[in-house]
């Protein structure tokens, strides 16, 4: 299979779970990021293990499974906000269990453990707070989301590709550029248009600050995973969805929208 054709049909599929899984139920959402919240840590963890530290893998994504589980309780239960307390002394833990390790670098091992539930589990904790954003399941605006992610990668590359002179951040990524990033802008606000003529929920004002969001932060995202696979010399962080690398391929823009997004949402929507 040729690599369009598989990246093609990997991409259908992906497009194809996330969507259901926004949309379809909420027991459904909860499955579906719970899961790639672990894959995710879990290859974070791996990659972290080539930079010579040796996380807690496992606890870490105990961890994170609990946090991402703590923002769903928090909507389903009346008492859920409690569950989330439990997570203060979980988070102890990874300090008392590195005492038991006797391994050369603990605080770079902790460190790392901890950076990757901040980096991966806290933003998909906050999904939980936007689809419950009016107290009752809604996906709409995460699928919103989604759609401006997707909206700006096809944007930036087509233009990158076609008109792409001027190089963005040439020492971690050599192939992005400045007419690519306008041109997923350009994309982004123009998907942001039709979400106000066909999915509703935001206003195009919102929607339009929501795309701009996602087209600047999602670009730093970018740039700070290709940072960190640079510093350790590979191309994808794992190979889980053929022709588009790992996990952390496909949410890097992501998880570094969903904090400021979330943040704006609470701010002036909710």
């Amino acid at each position: 299979m040729s690599n369009f054709l598989q990246r093609s049909f990997t991409g259908f599929f992906f497009v194809s779970f996330i969507t259901i899984g926004v949309l379809w139920h909420k027991a459904l959402f909860f499955g579906l990021f719970l899961i790639i919240e672990i894959l995710a840590l879990n290859e974070f963890y791996n990659l972290a293990t080539k930079s010579k530290s040796l996380p807690q893998k496992y606890y870490g994504s105990v961890v994170g499974a609990l946090f991402f589980i703590a923002g769903f309780v928090w909507h389903i239960f009346d008492y859920g906000n409690y569950f989330s307390l439990l997570l203060i002394p979980v988070i102890s833990f990874v300090f008392i269990f590195e005492l038991y390790r006797n391994q050369k670098h603990p605080l770079l091992n902790i460190a790392i453990t901890l950076f990757g539930i901040f980096y991966i589990s806290v933003p998909l904790m906050l999904l939980n707070h936007i689809v419950f954003l009016n107290g009752t399941f809604n996906g709409k605006i995460l699928l919103g989301i989604f759609i401006l992610i997707w909206a700006s990668d096809s944007g930036a590359y087509l233009f990158g590709v076609t008109m792409g002179k001027h190089r963005l951040f040439e020492r971690i990524s050599p192939k992005k550029s400045w007419e690519g990033f306008f041109g997923g802008l350009a994309t982004s606000q123009l998907a942001a248009y039709l979400l106000t003529q066909y999915l509703g929920s935001l206003g195009y004002l919102h929607w339009g600050i929501i795309a701009a969001i996602v087209v600047v932060f999602g670009t730093f995202g970018d740039l700070v995973e290709s940072m960190m696979k640079r510093s350790i010399g590979i191309k994808d962080s794992g190979n889980i969805l053929p022709g588009h690398g790992g996990i952390l391929d496909r949410f890097d823009s992501f998880l570094f929208t969903i904090p400021v997004i979330f943040t704006y949402l609470y701010y002036f929507i909710k």
